[in-house]
């Protein structure tokens, strides 16, 4: 499957199978956020992996109680530090490259940026200096959302100045 294929195949995948990632894909997972670029290459990230079915139950009620949540295989919690300008572009990049790995390897992501960040540092022991970017459920999907609406290229594209 070329890159393209898999940008248009990615989707917000918010049911999945009640089965547990192979730890050889749930690492490829990892491996390709590691491979992400960052500002002067610096790397000043996290990557917390629950798979805790405790600890993923505890973060449901911590992510606005959305319950689709703890039934992923893997919740991802990028972190990143904030005494860094681009610590958020950062791990946002690198958790892309979690979602876009994940299409290939026929698994399903979503974003989750709904979240109290105190709870969340409170249940995965985070320093109070870092900061938690966003949480990304992983898992096999269980579900095929058909494609959602994307504006034309004339909407969102300008040319040599905003218009």
């Amino acid at each position: 499957m070329g890159v393209f294929d898999i940008i248009k195949d990615r989707r917000s995948i918010r049911t999945y199978k009640d089965e547990r990632i192979p730890k050889d894909k749930l690492e490829k997972l990892l491996e390709a956020a590691r491979l992400a670029p960052s500002a002067a290459n610096r790397q000043n990230w996290k990557f917390i992996v629950v798979e805790n079915e405790e600890v993923k139950k505890q973060l449901v009620a911590a992510c606005n109680n959305q319950p689709f949540v703890g039934t992923a295989s893997n919740i991802i919690a990028g972190v990143g530090d904030p005494s860094q300008k681009w610590h958020q572009v950062d791990l946002a990049i690198a958790l892309e490259h979690i979602a876009l790995e994940a299409v290939e390897l026929g698994l399903g992501t979503c974003w989750i940026g709904a979240f109290d960040e105190d709870e969340v540092k409170k249940l995965l022991k985070i320093p109070q200096d870092k900061k938690v970017v966003a949480l990304l459920t992983v898992g096999i999907p269980a579900e095929s959302p058909a494609a959602r609406p994307r504006k034309s290229l004339e909407e969102i594209v300008a040319y040599d100045e905003y218009k």
